[in-house]
């Protein structure tokens, strides 16, 4: 499945994350998660799981949040630079650095979630 994050369910879920509206973020990526097969089934729900967990974290559940932040970089690991159109390696050591902190049980600030940047296509004129 070619993933198009400008349009259609996965840019209103993006749309979304980026203004931290995590449990809005999930009911649209959702939609799309449920048709889909893999390995796209499982990145999808891979950054599923880190809107959830910072919607965990928000209502105070850290622990949810650390479980949830733990799976989703699990199944990242595999997935190579711009896997379904994604910047992973900075998504990934976004949600590292993430973890840590609350594993650490440091402060962290809300407005420093991990970023999910789509990688731009550059077509030939």
């Amino acid at each position: 499945m070619e993933f198009d994050w400008t349009s259609g369910k996965l840019a209103e879920g993006l749309a979304c994350y980026e203004r931290a509206e995590f449990f809005e973020t999930h009911e649209h990526w959702e939609i799309v998660w449920l048709a889909l097969a893999e390995p796209e089934k499982s990145f999808l729900q891979a950054l599923i799981q880190v809107a959830a967990g910072f919607h965990h974290l928000r209502a105070g559940n850290s622990a949810g949040a650390v479980s949830l932040l733990r799976r989703a970089l699990r199944r990242f690991e595999g997935c190579p630079e711009g896997f379904c159109g994604i910047a992973i390696a900075s998504l990934r050591e976004e949600v590292r650095e993430a973890l840590r902190d609350l594993e650490a049980e440091a402060p962290l600030d809300l407005k420093d979630f991990p970023r999910i940047c789509p990688t731009k296509r550059i077509s030939p004129d």
